[in-house]
Order: structure tokens, then C-alpha cells, then sequence
């Protein structure tokens, strides 16, 4: 992301992650039900689930933004704190401003549902005039119109999506295809664009490396 920001010479501001309350535990809790637009909790800070699925070695994985929490962080449902720990960052790249989360399958149960955003596969980048819609945890869907790449960073797409703190890692659709996550925003919160790293870019970045979530294919 920072490349993309410097080729144009603007201002990025990373969307601050909202800090948590106290994460109680409960005995034999339910399992969380997540997805694209879920709302998660990164040790103390809250983002947004990108997308849940497997990779190729069959393990149950998912994305959001690197800047939401270090390796390691633990995974929390902010909708089903009783569940407690239902995940782990695996692996994260600040230079791409993306982590892959490793869940526990026996305390997840994986949806292509959230709020009024359907993922049914992945695709994009979004383009020039297309309306994309994002769906996060802090102001749920919204939807503008994509700019593409006018920053020729090659790996970022602009959208005059509405997003907030809290909002970072949400899923960025053009319809049911998610085309992006998002990760920042020019300026001003909902006046100045969306930043949202391209999901092809991310998947392929993961692929390369050959290791968690290579070959990730969501629910």
C-alpha cells in the first residue's frame, strides 16, 4: 500500500483499528458463525473478516488487514466473544497490508453471508465505472463507484466506498465477486476514496509463497 500512496504523492490513512472491551468466556459457547463483513477482534483492536475459506491443504483460513494486529494475534467473534479464541494470524505481510487467519473449524462455522453481502467467488479488480459495495463491521454495506487504478500502484484499487475505522479487512464486492479488501482511505473518512488492495493480488502474492492459504478457495 505504501507504494501506492507514494507513486501519487497523497495521503493514506490506515484505518485505525477500534479498541475492544474485555473478551468474556463461556463453557461449551456455540460456535461463531463468521464470514466476509464479520465483525473480529485482533487481540484488543476490532476489524472486519475479509472472506473465510479453505486453502488447498484443506485447513480453514481466512483474510483481513495486516494493520489490525502483529502474527500471532489472537481471533475473537465480535458477535460471539462466549466461542473465545477461535483463530490465529498466521501469517501477515506490511507491505501488502494483509494477514491469513488459521480458524479452528470445530469453533467456526464458515458463511459466504454477512449483512447484505454475498461472496461467491473471486475476481477483479474493480474498474471504471463499476459500483462496488464493501461490508464492515462499523458501517456495515455501503457502495460507490470504483475508480480503478489511478495510482498505477498495479496492486490497489480507488472506490468512493464509505468506510470508518473498524471497517478495515471488509470484503469489496461488485456484486457476489470479491474484488478487494479494504484497507484505507484518502484524506477524509467517506469523502476522500477507498483503498483496498486487490484480492487477485493478495491471493497470488499467498499462492507464491506455497505455504498458509496457498490455493484459498472461499465458502
Amino acid at each position: 500500500m505504501s507504494r501506492a500512496v507514494a507513486a501519487a504523492g497523497v495521503v493514506l490513512s490506515v484505518l485505525g483499528a477500534v479498541t475492544a472491551g474485555q473478551v468474556g468466556v463461556a463453557d461449551a459457547a456455540a460456535p461463531a458463525v463468521l464470514g466476509g463483513g464479520s465483525g473480529i477482534l485482533v487481540n484488543d483492536a476490532t476489524c472486519t473478516l475479509t472472506t473465510i475459506g479453505h486453502d488447498s491443504a484443506g485447513r480453514l483460513v481466512g483474510l483481513t488487514a495486516a494493520h489490525c494486529g502483529p502474527e500471532g494475534a489472537s481471533i475473537v467473534a465480535e458477535q460471539n466473544a462466549d466461542a473465545g479464541t477461535v483463530g490465529t494470524i498466521g501469517y501477515r505481510s506490511e507491505a501488502m497490508d494483509y494477514s491469513v487467519i488459521t480458524f479452528d473449524p470445530d469453533l467456526v462455522v464458515p458463511v459466504n453471508r454477512v449483512g447484505n453481502t454475498t461472496i461467491t467467488g473471486v475476481g477483479g479488480p474493480a474498474q471504471f465505472p463499476d459500483i462496488a459495495c464493501k461490508e464492515g463491521r462499523t458501517t456495515a454495506q455501503t457502495c460507490g463507484l470504483a475508480y480503478g487504478d489511478p495510482l498505477q500502484s498495479e496492486i490497489a484499487t480507488l472506490t468512493q466506498i464509505c468506510v470508518v475505522a473498524g471497517d478495515s479487512g471488509g470484503p469489496v464486492v461488485v456484486g457476489s465477486t470479491l474484488v478487494g479488501m479494504v484497507n484505507g482511505y484518502v484524506y477524509v473518512p467517506c469523502l476522500g476514496p477507498e483503498v483496498g488492495m486487490n484480492i487477485t493480488t493478495i491471493l497470488a502474492d499467498i499462492d507464491a509463497r506455497g505455504d498458509l492459504g496457498a490455493g484459498f478457495r472461499p465458502i
